[in-house]
This record gives C-alpha cells, structure tokens and sequence, in this order.
C-alpha cells in the first residue's frame, strides 16, 4: 500500500513538472536571448516546486516531509563548499595544463565593465568579481536553484530512495534531472560551444555526481537546504566565475570548461566518491 502510495505521488509529481515546465521550455527554445529570458528560466526552474507544492496539496501529504527545516550548519557550509572544491580542481587544472587561460584581458575588460570599475588593477578586479558573486552573487544563485531542489531533492529523492534504495534513486534522479534539461540543451542554446554528442555525456556525468552529492546531503540532515545551497553554489562558480575567467586557448578549450566539457564532471565524481563510500549513513 505505500510503495502504491509513494508511486502515485511521483507520477503526479513529475507529470505535474512537465506541464508546468512546458509553458517555459517553448520560449526559451523559441525566443533569442533577451530581458525577458532570464524570467523565463526563473518560471522553468521553479516549475518543480510548484508541482511539488501541488502535489502535497491533492495528494494531502506532509507538507513538512519536504524538508523546510534548516538542520545542522556543517551540512549548508559543506554543500557551499563543496562545489567550490571541485570547480577549483577542474579550473586549475585547465589553466596549468593550458587549456584556457585564467583572467585574461578580455575576462578582465568584462568584470571591470561588470562592476563599473574601469579604472582598477587587474588583480583588483579578478578578487572584487570573485568576492561579489561568492556573497551577493550566492544569494541571487540560491533563489532559483531552491525552486528546483524543493522538487528534486526535497520531494522525489526521498520518496525514489523509499522506494528504490539509496543509489538505485541516485541514478533514477539523475536520470530524471538530465532529462528535463535536455529541451534546453539540444534545442535553447545552453550548451552553444560544444557538439551535443559531447555535452550530453560530459552533462549527465555531472548531473550524476551532484544527484549523488545532493541527495546524500538531503537525506543526511533531513533539509533540503543543503541540496538547494549545493546547486546554487554549483551554478555560481562554475557559471558565474570561474568560466568567465577563463580565456580560450584554441579550439580545445570549450571541450574542457563549463558543464559541456570533461574537467568538471571527472573532478566532480572525485569528490562524489567521498559521499559514495559513506551510502550506508543514509540507505
């Protein structure tokens, strides 16, 4: 009778997801870039809130069981941290190996025009950018990463993982989150540097260590404050700051930046496999 249960909400929820997603996915797919398209991706990532909310309501579920709670601090600094850890890893290696180079003077013309601070050192400007986004920038990255983590993490990874087992609903997750971003990727410019028979994998090898990461943390401190800390901080530093410093060096560089190329993926999965090796604390 529960797993029954715990079925129907999921189906709800994620037909839910769709529909809703639907009404974003067609100008974000149809539409060129413009003031309205960051609304736009607003209304798209917190599609899965929404339908989460809805289905507590018509299903009449616990509306705490989605996890409002803030739980202990070491997991919300962990997740903070923990993008920044593996970002820095696969950025620094791009940069010693030469395969992008860090702040260079178009990087740093665009930060400077970025914070209206024409006249400043380039050092200045590299750890000002840097500063700004790691603080205010967090706090814009975290108000639409929560409209997707109250979806993914704080309803259906707890309920797969009841179902399912703990990495069984890693990988079902994933597979779910890749997906949803796929209209984007093959079809709304998201990845517009590398072929999608590249992004793809390198993207859901990504999708899988954060899926891994992000429920670990979810089920650990029973919030979903972690998980939506987590994505915020992944989209900060690899969106917001480490890729903009990063110049091109030839036509390799897009193959190893961003979420569409390798560095990332393979330096999230190192830290992914900490979280692995401790499965049992949350099975």
């Amino acid at each position: 009778m529960e797993k029954s249960r715990l079925s129907g909400d999921i189906a709800l929820f994620l037909a839910l997801t769709l529909g809703l997603s639907c009404i974003f996915y067609v100008p974000l797919v149809t539409l060129q870039p413009s003031p309205a398209f960051m609304p736009y991706v607003t209304g798209l990532m917190w599609s899965p809130a929404i339908a989460a909310l809805l289905t507590v309501r018509f299903r009449r579920l616990d509306l705490a069981s989605l996890g409002w709670g803030w739980g202990e601090h070491r997991w919300n600094l962990t997740a903070y941290l923990v993008p920044l850890g593996y970002a820095g890893l696969a950025y620094a290696a791009v940069w010693i190996f030469g395969l992008g180079g860090f702040a260079d003077a178009e990087n740093i013309k665009q930060a400077r025009t970025f914070l209206g601070w024409n006249d400043a050192h380039p050092a200045l400007v590299v750890i000002g950018y840097a500063l700004l986004m790691a603080t205010a920038g967090m706090a814009i990255s975290l108000a639409t990463a929560l409209g997707e983590e109250i979806g993914w993490r704080g309803f259906l990874a707890p309920r797969v993982a009841k179902l399912a087992g703990f990495m069984p609903s890693v990988f079902i997750v994933a597979v779910i989150w890749g997906a949803w971003h796929m209209p984007l990727i093959l079809l709304g410019g998201y990845n517009a540097e590398t072929e999608w028979w590249v992004a793809i994998p390198c993207f859901m090898v990504l999708v899988l260590g954060v899926s891994l990461i992000a429920a670990w943390l979810r089920l650990k401190s029973g919030s979903l404050w972690p998980a939506a800390i987590l994505h915020a901080s992944h989209n900060l530093f690899i969106q917001r700051v480490f890729t903009p410093l990063t110049g091109p060096r030839g036509e390799v560089t897009p193959y190893v930046i961003d979420e569409f190329g390798i560095a990332v993926p393979v330096a999230i999965l190192i830290f992914a496999i900490w979280f692995w090796k401790r499965r049992a604390e949350v099975a």
